[in-house]
């Protein structure tokens, strides 16, 4: 057992900004380039931007209470909903998980001391605070904040007076950082495996950030352009989207939708990773069909990258080109039910401990289930027609990204929490806060699918009164979850000042990361490993 009560023992944290001062103590973070020192940047600024966006989406529950005006007028509304789909789209859920769970344990579980560029690595977080700045000043600057919605659609956003510029400029910004992050990762795998760790010896956490890295370098180059486009369009009117001009608003949404539907993979791939690892340690069972959910995790990404046009279904296109996007979008849930059936397999006859990763892993798997099914309804020729624009697509979307992507970061970071800082939290408190966030989630998105089959369009500011009953139980929703997440949070953070020193491998994982102290040290591991058998072979563990 380490001493953890002897200052070399503390890991990372305590290996650079030894000098007085806070300034100097502040530069050996923001200039770091260690990778774990990275990760906890992101963290600490993910879920700053995480908490902005879920006031906004508080403030939004609120207005749609009611029928009418009951705490904003309708340029107000809009301007809220742009700016909450922005800040956790492209500021919380696509950089959190591969950003901070990934730039912290996919070096250690591959056996690397760093990432193979760790100044660029230093970089991406540099690019994430720039075009967050540039996010936060649109609002105060120009002719007020954007009011398109997160997707920027022309033609309304090559036209409005809105700040729309400096916003998309942002959003270029930040696509700067997936690129570098994706370059790096991809290389990383590629070149820094310790001795003995072959590809069949990968975790399935760093075959799904590697998965989602490759995403990163084909898909966001596409949307940057697109972007750049938009700019071009508003300051030199040269009529690549403006149908007034001979553009074509429908080939905005093709450039658009390239990058942003494999975007929803980056969102979960990752997720998909911590499930896959948490699930057989808690399970006390060798994973089921390891090779089949490595795999699946690149055929996600691939299928991934081919279903855009079901965006689009009712934009007039052919109906053949419709077909085969409907098509592809139920081949690409066959990976995706690969994966559920192994996690659930893995389940069988293991000696199941309900800790909080488990149980939010649970909540995680119930949830993708749900939004998957309400998927492949969407990828339906037919219903896509009558659920097109309407709360169900809210309410589905959520499901993923939020039900799925954002309950696997909790349980990946109560899963991790121990090793990152040394610490344990209140598992009964953490325990509450997952009941919460279950409860909380569902009864907030499970009404949108009723509303939506009724019809409610979404992004609505208004609508009739025959919709308030479900938009009031959604609300109230929103006040469970936002309880769930507090409770959350609070445990944790209390934990870093109180909580008890945490053991090496408190919950008997058998993958690299556990078998160095708890904080890491500053190169990872105190002797280089080797690594000489499976991730998930517990026989010298049992």
């Amino acid at each position: 057992m380490v001493d953890l009560s002897r200052e070399d023992n503390r890991g990372f944290y305590f290996s650079e900004g030894r000098s007085p001062g806070l300034l100097s103590w502040l530069f050996s973070w923001i200039f770091s380039i260690d990778h774990k020192r990275i990760a906890i940047l992101y963290l600490l600024s993910a879920l700053t931007f995480f908490f902005m966006g879920v006031t906004l989406g508080f403030l939004i529950r609120l207005e749609l209470i009611a029928p009418g005006a009951t705490i904003m007028e309708a340029q107000t509304y809009n301007s809220v909903f742009t700016l909450h789909g922005i800040i956790m789209i492209f500021l919380f859920i696509i950089p959190v998980t591969t950003g901070v769970l990934g730039n912290f344990f996919l070096p250690i579980q591959i056996g690397a001391k760093d990432m193979a560029f760790p100044r660029l690595n230093l970089l991406s977080w540099w690019f994430y605070i720039i075009g967050a700045f540039l996010v936060f000043t649109s609002l105060f600057t120009g002719n007020g904040p954007p009011d398109t919605g997160w997707t920027f659609y022309v033609p309304y956003s090559i036209k409005t007076g809105t700040n729309v510029s400096l916003a998309v400029f942002a959003v270029f910004i930040l696509g700067l950082s997936s690129i570098l992050t994706g370059i790096n990762f991809v290389t990383t795998v590629h070149i820094l495996r310790a001795p003995g760790m072959r590809w069949h010896k990968l975790p399935l956490f760093v075959w799904s950030v590697y998965a989602t890295a490759w995403i990163l370098v084909i898909a966001t180059p596409v949307v940057g352009m697109t972007f750049l486009l938009i700019l071009a369009e508003r300051f030199l009117g040269i009529g690549v989207f403006d149908p007034l001009k001979g553009g074509d608003p429908i080939l905005y949404q093709h450039l658009f939708w390239i990058y942003s539907h494999p975007a929803v993979y980056v969102m979960i791939l990752p997720g998909m990773g911590i499930v896959a690892e948490i699930i057989p340690v808690f399970c006390r069972r060798v994973i089921f069909g390891y090779r089949a959910i490595a795999y699946s995790s690149l055929a996600i990404a691939i299928l991934g990258s081919m279903v855009w046009g079901h965006h689009m279904f009712v934009s007039g296109y052919s109906s053949n080109a419709a077909m085969v996007f409907s098509l592809l979008t139920f081949l690409v849930a066959i990976p995706s039910a690969i994966k559920v059936f192994n996690w659930v397999t893995t389940m069988y006859k293991g000696s199941i401990v309900l800790e909080t990763p488990f149980l939010l892993t649970l909540a995680f798997i119930f949830q993708f289930s749900i939004g998957g099914l309400s998927g492949l309804m969407l990828g339906t020729l037919s219903l896509n027609v009558h659920l097109h624009d309407t709360a169900f697509v809210v309410g589905h979307f959520h499901y993923i990204v939020f039900g799925g992507g954002g309950f696997a970061f909790f349980a990946g970071l109560h899963y991790w929490f121990p090793k990152m800082f040394g610490k344990m939290y209140n598992k009964k408190i953490a325990n509450i806060s997952a009941a919460f966030l279950f409860v909380g989630f569902n009864t907030l998105y499970f009404p949108m699918f009723i509303l939506g089959l009724n019809g409610m369009p979404r992004r609505y500011y208004d609508y009739l009164p025959e919709f308030q009953p479900w938009q009031m139980v959604s609300t109230f929703g929103s006040w469970i979850l936002i309880t769930g997440l507090i409770i959350m949070f609070a445990n944790l953070v209390y934990s870093l000042k109180k909580g008890e020193r945490a053991p090496e491998n408190p919950w008997g994982g058998a993958t690299l990361e556990w078998q160095t102290t708890s904080p890491p040290p500053l190169e990872n591991f105190h002797t280089p490993p080797v690594v000489e058998r499976g991730p998930y072979d517990y026989r010298e563990l049992l």
